[in-house]
């Protein structure tokens, strides 16, 4: 059994885990105040780091800076590329009071942001500044979530080398707070009808206009979180598709395949459970669309023999 998959269950943490939702949704609204455009929306994600997530290099008049949610010593830095830094402690306390610090950080470091200071695609959707609803923090659930989210990065960086087409880095949507990568057909999608709760249907045309085979890990599903799948357009026949892995199964009210975190953890071998089934998702998507499969996959380790000898 894999040891190195840590036990967390959502009713244990949900309280941390909704407060912890809010803190990200406001470090990546800096990002987004701050990073030109990418498609999909890929310049307003935060990615797995060694000591918790961060938002990577953010650029700022002839500089960058950047926020990290470190895990092991339970804050969130701010640092930018002149040499400054600033701290926020990552403790129980109201959204409402992350935000003003987090932002005053900010203001310390003279990197001016305005951000849109509300929640997207959650119902309420509280103003930051009016949030003293979600104020629990139990330090040791984040740590236990971010080792999960470093064993699905892991996975699902191995699963993404298979496709040399268009895909996505593995990366922190913090909308839905889930983890997540994207490969692509390379066809153009019809256009997505929205309906995420407090976010523009502008925001789903720009995630979905080209056609699509999605997969993550969201900690919401199932006693554990559970890992996704799912396509868009949904081509016919794609959620008959046979998806052998123990505990998987078609969710007709989520439109995705889902595997609960718990089957993957006590599973023999996790990374085999889990690739498995990212490559059965995978296949129900391009199979039943059509996808030029030979164009789009390789074999990862089409280079190991010359990588591995002298430079």
């Amino acid at each position: 059994m894999g040891t190195d998959w840590p036990a967390l269950r959502v009713e244990d943490w949900t309280a941390t885990r909704d407060t912890l939702h809010m803190w990200t949704q406001i470090v990546g609204k800096i990002r987004l105040a701050h990073a030109p455009l990418v498609n999909h929306w890929w310049q307003v994600t935060l990615y797995v780091s060694p000591r918790g997530l961060t938002t990577s290099a953010i650029p700022h008049r002839s500089g960058v800076f950047d926020l990290e949610f470190d895990f092991l010593e339970h804050r969130l830095v701010v640092r930018d590329s002149g040499g400054g830094a600033r701290a926020v402690a990552l403790t129980a306390r109201p959204v409402a009071e992350f935000y003003a610090e987090t932002m005053g950080a900010l203001a310390d470091l003279d990197i001016d942001t305005t951000i849109t200071p509300r929640p997207n695609e959650v119902e309420p959707a509280i103003p930051f500044a009016a949030d003293y609803e979600h104020r629990a923090y139990d330090p040791d659930a984040a740590w236990l979530f971010w080792r999960q989210l470093i064993q699905a990065d892991r996975v699902l960086g191995e699963f993404r080398s298979r496709f040399v087409g268009k895909v996505s880095p593995v990366h922190f949507f913090w909308g839905a707070m889930d983890l997540a990568c994207t490969r692509f057909s390379g066809r153009t999608a019809p256009t997505h009808p929205g309906g995420a709760p407090n976010c523009g249907d502008w925001v789903m045309v720009e995630g979905y206009s080209r056609e699509l085979s999605s997969c993550g890990f969201w900690p919401g599903g199932g006693a554990e979180g559970a890992f996704y799948a799912y396509a868009y357009p949904e081509p016919a026949g794609f959620a008959e598709h046979p998806v052998g892995q123990d505990g998987a199964y078609y969710s007709q009210e989520n439109g995705q395949f889902l595997l609960p975190y718990e089957a993957v953890r006590t599973a023999r071998d996790p990374d085999a459970t889990l690739l498995a089934f990212l490559q059965t998702t995978y296949e129900a998507a391009a199979e039943h669309g059509g996808w030029d499969r030979g164009a789009l996959e390789d074999d990862p380790g089409r280079w190991d023999t010359h990588r591995s000898g002298p430079a």
